[in-house]
């Protein structure tokens, strides 16, 4: 009789369900939310480089000699990639520097295209190349599966133009 009685009691049947399944429900919201947020962060690098890349493109081509172009150049871009202005201001990424951008003129480009267009015969073709890894800054610091251990890794090209 006693045994009848406790098992078809529901009282606290609620309560228990909760605390089995709260933990794992925080789990899924908190990963969620950070999840989200890393490949935010990730869209605005790419983005980033992406604008750095195209004005690095359009600069002449006596600043954007091969190997390592004109310095005001390069501090130019690297403030545009991170700060999306020339001058200085608040950072894309809190965690992000124009250090951490590298910018480099690959002059090795091959290829029937590399003697037409705007490339004559006396002309390399040249090619910016933007690289950046930023360290990704946690929502929550890790209660999501996510932590601060994680990067952002990027990299964007385009073809120098010489305007």
């Amino acid at each position: 009789m006693f045994v009848r009685r406790f098992l078809s009691n529901t009282h606290g049947a609620a309560a228990a369900e909760m605390a089995l399944i709260l933990p794992l429900s925080m789990l899924l919201l908190f990963t969620g939310l950070e999840a989200g947020h890393y490949f935010y962060q990730q869209h605005q690098v790419v983005k980033a480089l992406r604008d750095g890349a195209r004005y690095a493109a359009r600069q002449s081509f006596d600043d954007m000699t091969c190997g390592t172009p004109n310095g005001t150049v390069v501090t130019n871009v690297q403030n545009l990639t991170v700060y999306g202005t020339l001058g200085t201001g608040s950072p894309r990424i809190n965690t992000w520097a124009p250090a951490d951008v590298t910018v480099t003129v690959d002059c090795s480009v091959t290829g029937t295209f590399a003697q037409t267009g705007i490339y004559d015969s006396t002309d390399t073709a040249r090619k910016v190349v933007l690289t950046t890894t930023v360290s990704y800054n946690s929502l929550f610091n890790g209660l999501g599966v996510i932590t601060d251990s994680y990067s952002l890794n990027a990299r964007q090209e385009a073809a120098v133009m010489g305007i």
